[in-house]
């Protein structure tokens, strides 16, 4: 690892980085399947994935207290990637977080279709979920849980978008994402296992579930709800105590796969 510090605001690798976080950001990314992991939790997930389906580094920057903090924590991993250093003032330009913690990476992902999860027994599938904050939350949680994938319908939030990737915590290199499925897509696919939708009136109660084997759990919009499902596809609720209209979908579906996995 080189100890030449990049100081520029104009150096070629900001303006990478920042394409990846600007308004073409998106665009960029579902082209060169690359984006960007800030902060340390998304590091750790990075530089030791639990699964071959993990994106994979391209490139780490890192401040001077960066690479104190990633040389203590992972001293043989980082001497396999090539880390560039960068000055505060060039880390600040590069990220989009307040306070960052002076770590950042560039990742390359695969593309996944249903076809690359064909042996997968318990998938969550969030339909047009739509706030990055409920998207990572949901990947976290269904890692957290053992499913074996998490998909999202067309409509959805951009997975590989920053704030996404933070909030996953790291998750994102332990299971695979599979993005803009469409519901008839994935009704196929889910043949021969237990489909469940959730929705504050279903006629099944979650605690009358037992634990499910191959299990496909379907999700809805944050605002709409889930969409119209076929009739081969019990619609489930979770029982409230006390007097909130309905649960947030990403804490409906912490409590599913948990109680579905249990």
């Amino acid at each position: 690892m080189s100890h030449q510090e990049i100081t520029s605001l104009h150096s070629p690798h900001v303006e990478r980085v920042k394409a990846l976080l600007g308004s073409r950001g998106k665009k960029i990314r579902n082209t060169e399947h690359v984006f960007v992991a800030d902060g340390m939790q998304s590091l750790r997930g990075a530089l030791r994935p639990h699964t071959e389906f993990a994106p994979h580094i391209q490139k780490i920057f890192v401040t001077a207290e960066g690479r104190v903090k990633l040389e203590s924590e992972f001293p043989k991993e980082i001497t396999e990637h090539d880390v560039v250093n960068v000055s505060d003032a060039v880390m600040n330009a590069m990220t989009e977080t307040q306070s960052p913690q002076g770590v950042l990476a560039l990742c390359k992902y695969l593309s996944h279709d249903l076809a690359s999860i064909s042996s997968a027994k318990r998938v969550a599938y969030f339909w047009q979920l739509q706030d990055p904050g409920n998207a990572g939350t949901a990947i976290r949680t269904a890692d957290a849980c053992g499913f074996d994938a998490v998909v999202f319908s067309e409509l959805s939030v951009d997975v590989f978008s920053p704030k996404v990737v933070r909030s996953t915590a790291g998750s994102l290199w332990n299971i695979p994402v599979v993005e803009s499925v469409s519901l008839e897509s994935l009704l196929e696919w889910g043949i021969g296992r237990t489909i469940l939708g959730f929705d504050g009136d279903g006629s099944r109660v979650l605690t009358d579930l037992p634990v499910i084997d191959e299990a496909l759990l379907i999700f809805g919009n944050e605002a709409r709800g889930i969409p119209s499902l076929p009739e081969n596809v019990e619609i489930v609720k979770i029982p409230m105590a006390g007097h909130a209209e309905s649960f947030n979908v990403a804490s409906a579906a912490a409590i599913a796969m948990f109680h579905v996995s249990r």
